[in-house]
Order: C-alpha cells, then sequence, then structure tokens
C-alpha cells in the first residue's frame, strides 16, 4: 500500500553548479556551455528601452537571420552557435518574423542584445493560408516565433527574446494579448471564442533540447511549449511577462504560461526565474521522468500539471522551488473530459508566500484561474486518478485554501503530507473529499476537515528526511 513514508533523494546542487538529476530524469544532466560561434550577424537596429522605432518596424532581419541557419550544416560543425551580436553605432536590436533552427544548430543571442518578435500577424499565417493569425474567431491558428522540429538544438546567451505581446499589432488598435482576453470564457461562452495567436517558442521532435540563460519576455501565448521530445533542459533562464506593470486600460498577458512539457521524458527546468500570467510551468499529458529543481516563481499559477492528463504524467521530482505571490503552489488539475492516471510524484524543500491555494489536487477543473472547491457536474468518462504523491518539508508563510479531492471511490486520491506548514491555516480553508492522506507531519487541521468528507486519515512513522528552512529564500525576480 502507498501510503507509507517514503524517501526519494532529489539530485544533488553543487558548489560548481553541476546537477546529477538521478531521481527523475534518467540523464545526468550538467550545466550546458555557450558553444563557439561559426556564424556571427551584426544588428543594424537600435532599441531603446526594450522598445524599436516605429520606422523601424518595416525593417526585419527574418531573411538574413534564417539564411544564416539554413547554410549552418555546410559552414558549421554540429553544437557550434549562430550568434546574433551587438553592431557598429549602439545597432542591439534584430527583428524578425518567424524562423526555424535546425538540427545541431543553436542560436546564441548575445548579452545587451534583443531578437524581437514582428508586430506584423500576417508573418505569422499558416503556410499557403494568409489570414489564419490575429483572428477571432480563429480562422486556423499562426506560426510560432520560433519553431524547432529537429535534434541537439539550442537557445542560448545572456541577451533577450521578446515576443511583444503586449504591443498593438501593425495597422491594427489591439494586441495579441487583448486578442486573447477577448477570447476569454465568460458565463455565456463558458467555453470561449476561440482566437489565433502565436507561441514564442515551439518545441515539437526535438531530443537534446536546450535553453540556456536565455531571458523571454511578452510572448503572445506559451513562452515554451516542448511536445514529443526526449531529453529537455532549461537552465538558468529568466522569462518575464509582462515586463512592465500594465496600467488600467492595458491587457493582462492571459495565457502566457512559462513552460509547457507534455508526450516527452527527460525534462529538467533548473535554477530559472519565471514570472508571468499563466502557470509558471505547466506540465501536460504523456510526461515521464522530469525534475524541477533550484526555481523561482513569481506571478503566475504555480507548479502545474494538467489540464490534459488523459494519457498519464508519472515520475515527477519538485525540489527547491520558491513560489512568491503566485496563485497556486502544488497543482494538479484535470476532469472527466481529460483526466488519466498521475503518479510517483515528489515535491519537496518548497516555500511559499501569499499563494491563495497552496494545494489543489482537483478533479474538478472548469477553465478557471484557482480551482472551485466542488464538483462542477462536468460529464465524461476519463476520470483523473491521482496517487503515489508525496509531499515533504513544505512550508507557506501564509495561511490559504487547499484542495484534495479524489472523484468517486474507484478513483481516490492519494498523499502523503510530511513536514507541511501552512501557517495561520483554520478549517474554513480546508477542502477535502474522497481521498486518502498519510499525515507525517503538519499543522493542517486534517481531521476535522476529514469528518463527513469520505476521508481516511493515515499516521505515518517518522519525519523528513532532513529539516528545510525557507529563511533567505524570498528574495527578489532576477
Amino acid at each position: 500500500m502507498f501510503l507509507k513514508k517514503t524517501s526519494i533523494r532529489a539530485c544533488a546542487l553543487l558548489a560548481c553548479g553541476v546537477c546529477v538529476a538521478r531521481a527523475q530524469d534518467t540523464r545526468v544532466v550538467t550545466e550546458p556551455k555557450i558553444p563557439a560561434a561559426c556564424v556571427r550577424l551584426e544588428a543594424k537596429l537600435v532599441a531603446t528601452g526594450d522598445a524599436l522605432r516605429e520606422s523601424d518596424e518595416a525593417k526585419e532581419d527574418t531573411a538574413a537571420i534564417q539564411a544564416a541557419i539554413d547554410g549552418f550544416a555546410a559552414k558549421c560543425q554540429p553544437g557550434q552557435a549562430v550568434e546574433l551580436a551587438a553592431g557598429p553605432k549602439g545597432a542591439n536590436a534584430f527583428l524578425s518574423g518567424p524562423i526555424e533552427i535546425k538540427e545541431g544548430a543553436t542560436l546564441l543571442v548575445d548579452k545587451g542584445v534583443t531578437l524581437f518578435a514582428s508586430r506584423n500577424p500576417l508573418d505569422y499565417d499558416m503556410a499557403g493560408r494568409p489570414g489564419t493569425c490575429g483572428t477571432i474567431p480563429s480562422k486556423g491558428g499562426c506560426q510560432a516565433f520560433i519553431t524547432v522540429r529537429a535534434k541537439n538544438v539550442g537557445i542560448m546567451g545572456d541577451g533577450t527574446i521578446d515576443g511583444r505581446g503586449g504591443a498593438k499589432l501593425l495597422g491594427q488598435e489591439i494586441s495579441w494579448w487583448a486578442l486573447a482576453v477577448k477570447g476569454e470564457p465568460t458565463a455565456d461562452k463558458p467555453a470561449g471564442i476561440p482566437y489565433s495567436d502565436p507561441r514564442l517558442i515551439s518545441v515539437v521532435n526535438a531530443d537534446g533540447f536546450t535553453m540556456y540563460r536565455i531571458t523571454l519576455h511578452d510572448s503572445p501565448n506559451f513562452h515554451v511549449g516542448v511536445s514529443r521530445t526526449n531529453g529537455f533542459t532549461a537552465w538558468g533562464i529568466h522569462l518575464k511577462t509582462p515586463v512592465h506593470e500594465p496600467g488600467p486600460n492595458d491587457p493582462r498577458p492571459r495565457n502566457t504560461d512559462g513552460i509547457d512539457p507534455g508526450s516527452s521524458s527527460n525534462v529538467t527546468i533548473i535554477h530559472s526565474w519565471i514570472d508571468n500570467g499563466d502557470d509558471n510551468v505547466a506540465i501536460k499529458t504523456g510526461v515521464t521522468h522530469m525534475s524541477v529543481i533550484d526555481d523561482h516563481f513569481y506571478s503566475g499559477h504555480g507548479m502545474s500539471i494538467g489540464s490534459e492528463t488523459n494519457t498519464g504524467v508519472s515520475d515527477l521530482l519538485v525540489d527547491g522551488v520558491v513560489e512568491d505571490h503566485t496563485t497556486s503552489g502544488v497543482r494538479i488539475k484535470s476532469n472527466v473530459t481529460r483526466g488519466g492516471l498521475v503518479e510517483n510524484l515528489t515535491y519537496r524543500n518548497i516555500c511559499m508566500r501569499s499563494v491563495d491555494v497552496p494545494i489543489a489536487i482537483s478533479p474538478y477543473y472548469n477553465n478557471q484561474t484557482t480551482e472551485g472547491f466542488v464538483d462542477p457536474g462536468i460529464k465524461g468518462t476519463s476520470i483523473p486518478e491521482y496517487r503515489k504523491i508525496t509531499l515533504e518539508n513544505i512550508t507557506d508563510t501564509t495561511p490559504g485554501d487547499v484542495l484534495i479531492a479524489g472523484y468517486d471511490q474507484d478513483h481516490r486520491t492519494q498523499v502523503n503530507l510530511v513536514d507541511v506548514t501552512i501557517k495561520g491555516e483554520t478549517l474554513d480553508k480546508m477542502h477535502l473529499k474522497l481521498a486518502d492522506i498519510g499525515d507525517g507531519g503538519t499543522n493542517m487541521p486534517l481531521e476535522k476537515a476529514a469528518e463527513g468528507n469520505d476521508v481516511r486519515i493515515i499516521q505515518l512513522d517518522g519525519k523528513a528526511e532532513k529539516p528545510y528552512s525557507c529563511a533567505g529564500k524570498f528574495v527578489p525576480m532576477q
């Protein structure tokens, strides 16, 4: 039976910056290195702050960048880079429409250089289908700004890739984000209105994909979506959206998830900083053997799984993560239209503050920012099942709602809570149903919250392997 004290060791974070991620990601993951450049492009545009002059908006570098990437195989060795460098007279910016990185190539953006995404929606139309992008209702979708469909590709450097999701589209009085807000679900349209805007980076069938030290700003949609990939590393990523605090008439960045892996294995997100407008990390269905280690999350919806879990999610380690003003903390969300088996998850050494819902393990997802606490009555046969989940050394310095729920007697949720503290937690914030909860030490009123809700509380022997302190963990976004 699952409900006993278990111990899963995290990867070792060594002083030299090397991580050996043995617990979940089955690879030996070490800090990447910036490769040598074999092709160097110099900037011709000058950005002031994070903006280009209007007169420069037609001066795209798309053809030059894509030509350098297309010629990579003939000029370069696998693992070398196409470098975007500063140019003369203060030139520090490139402007591009969609580009695709080819096998073995790394796109290297130098410090002080920004690669700006075009604001022309026509640039993102699907091939051979004009007028598909920037529309509501959607007329067919958009290409991503950067596409990867090849192995051993990298996106690296201390520069910035800016999707400009909050800037008005050329020739229109609307931004990508405003388009997304127009499509948002409402009481009259609970499914929302389909709209089309581009992801910043789309990665498919790209084994060995690496992102290192790059800064990502203001994606129109998801920042990084990775699928059908074995071996993905994000190390030292700095992702902030929106860059500027929105004014009263500015749209918020809707659906701007940080990093979303799906249908992939051997994934590590480490030493990264994510402040965005939706899930900080959202694990989609079909992910196995993933590690999320020593990361800082700020505005966003937290460390999420779902809502699609129909082909399963398994073997996840989340260790040493700080969640500072996220809406949710540990978040597992699905419902009976898209649910499946989620198992073998360990969350440990996590610090939170000002998190509305520090723990949400829910079969009730209904497209909202945070989970409702009762079954909304959605009909379906793809039932979520959550089992073999351990939360260990979890501290939230402020009270928040806790939801741990199973769907029915055949799909009860199984969770161990080992040294879990939510300061100031009260009974009215506890929402438990159809769950088997192992109590290895928590200040939450589990026994009282379990009454009348078909919840079994099992006392566990022992404590967490090592105590963990959140002192000094809450630091500004970097």
